[in-house]
Formats: C-alpha cells, structure tokens, sequence
C-alpha cells in the first residue's frame, strides 16, 4: 500500500513538471502584449497638418516617442471623439494657466539653463514659457522664438529698456552683432537681473578685460559697481555715461576737490567770462567746465592706474 502511493505521489510530482516547463515553453513562445496604439505626429498631422508640419518637423520635438501626447492631453479622448463625430475634449494648451504651461515644459527643459526657472522673476510672475516660445510656429533660427531674435521677444515686454536702446550711445543690439542673451539668462533666477555672471562687473569684464586690473590704484565705484557710471542699455551720452561730464563726476565730487569751490553750474574761476551784474536769472554764462573740458581732460584713467601719479588717475 505504501508502495503503491509513493509511486502515485511520484507520478504526480513528475506530471506537474512536466505541465510547468510547458506552460513556460508556451508563455515564451507566445507573442508579446501589443500595448495601446499611441498617438503619435504622424497621426495628429492627418487633420493638424499645418502646426505638425514644417517647421516643427525639423524640430526634435517632431521625434520625440509619443510626440503630441507628451505635452497635450487628452489626445485619444480628443482623436475617438472626433472619428465618432463628437466635440470631445480639446487638448489645446492656450486655455492654461501660465504655471500648467511651464508645469509641462519643465518636465523635459529641467536642467542646464532652466534649472532654476522657478525661482526667477519670469516664472513668479507667472510668465509662460509659450509667451517667449512657439513650439509650432517659431521664426528664430534658434531657440523656437516667437521672433525673429530674442531681442525683439524681449522687447515686447520690456519697453524701457527698447527706448534706452534706440540712443546714441548704446550696445550693438540694433546691428545683430550681440542681444539681450548675450547678457542675460531669461531662465535663470539665481542671479539679480538674470545676468549671466555673479556680479555686474565680472559680466561686463567677459568682454572689457582691460579694465578687470589688478590696479595699484583703484577708483572706488569703478570696483563697486559699473552701472554707478554707465547705463549698458543705452544714453545719449559718449562711452553709456549716465551723465555728461562732468556733471557725473559731481555726483561724488562736489566739494573739496580743489577746483573752482563748488559744483554748481555759475563759474568761479578767474578770467572767465561770467554774466553783467544785474542780469537776469538764466543769462547766458561761459563755463570752461562744459565747453569742451571735462574731468577727463587731466584725469585720464579713471578704471584705475599703476602710473605713479595714479593716485589721482592722471596721465
């Protein structure tokens, strides 16, 4: 008898094997699970065909897996409602907030120059991204713009700064030869002003290396700050001065310099033609400090000097 159930326990220990390597030969041999069909550009360009042509099929967007549905969604909903003749719902993102919208760019364009988009001002403001960027129809031979450049995006929002570039004295923004990039990094919120550097004056050494130093002797608010003496949009006066000289030197150097007493614009100085006692106020007034004399006629090298004279910056 325990014979006989051994060899039954046996016969259905070895059947069951023989039914388990069976069952894995079958599911190997068995065709993989087709999964969804995905809507891809392909398929969205039978009836999108003129925001899914050129030139977003040259784009890397054009080749993405999956392309449309990564961004817009909704798309099966929208493609079986359409091929059944109903409205369905509309995977468009111009009904989205600014947020959503770049909620769906970032979950791509999260390193290198948009790392620290949240943070920036563009992004607390609740820019988009679309409001710069046209994934479908852009017109810069980079970055997928709106426009033509990225100054004439710019531009759009930041009218001041377009003003200050029509002057006569300005950065070669009008002539194509740099744009606001090539200063600013409209991503970046880790830097004041989205500047491309950690301070004002190391960005405007990247390209005036001349006036870095070191200097023997150093003007204190060429060290502290450019912008305390030029305006890099752009004025109407020589070399981006903030003022014309030598007002701009008076902002710091009323008094105490030693030259004709005070900084106001009556002339003090001997010998020179000044206005009848008992002029009227306004009276024309010869002032040696504004026809064609300025600081820099004697104080020359005002970013700094290693002369020995340089304590005063002279020649």
């Amino acid at each position: 008898m325990r014979q006989s159930l051994s060899v039954l326990g046996i016969s259905l220990l070895l059947g069951g094997a023989v039914l388990l390597n069976g069952g894995l030969r079958a599911a190997a041999q068995a065709p993989p699970a087709v999964p969804p069909a995905a809507f891809n550009v392909a398929d969205c360009q039978t009836c999108h065909d003129k925001v899914v042509g050129a030139p977003f099929a040259r784009t890397k967007h054009a080749g993405i897996n999956q392309g449309c549905a990564n961004c817009h969604t909704d798309v099966a909903e929208h493609a079986k409602s359409q091929m059944a003749g109903e409205k369905g719902p509309v995977p468009t993102l111009k009904n989205k907030t600014g947020k959503q919208i770049n909620d769906t760019c970032l979950t791509c364009h999260e390193k290198a120059n948009q790392a620290s988009f949240l943070s920036s001002m563009h992004a607390r403001r609740n820019v988009a991204c679309t409001s710069c960027h046209s994934v479908h129809n852009f017109k810069s031979e980079k970055a997928q713009l709106k426009t033509r450049t990225d100054t004439e995006t710019c531009v759009t929002c930041h009218k001041s700064e377009r003003a200050k570039s029509m002057r006569t004295s300005h950065h070669p923004l009008r002539e194509g030869k740099m744009g606001c990039s090539s200063c600013h990094n409209p991503h970046d919120g880790a830097s004041p002003k989205m500047i491309k550097a950690d301070s004002v004056n190391e960005l405007c050494y990247t390209c005036h290396t001349e006036k870095r130093g070191p200097f023997l002797f150093e003007h204190a608010p060429v060290r502290e700050d450019c912008i305390t003496c030029h305006e890099p949009h752009g004025t109407n006066h020589p070399r981006l001065l903030a003022q014309k000289m030598p007002n701009l030197c008076w902002n710091c150097h009323l008094s105490g310099s030693g030259h004709f007493g005070s900084g106001d614009n009556l002339n003090t100085e001997k010998g020179v033609q000044v206005a009848p006692p008992g002029a009227p106020s306004g009276y024309p007034t010869r002032s040696s400090r504004f026809i064609e004399r300025s600081c820099r006629q004697c104080h020359v090298k005002l970013h700094g000097s290693n002369q020995p004279s340089g304590a005063f910056f002279l020649r």
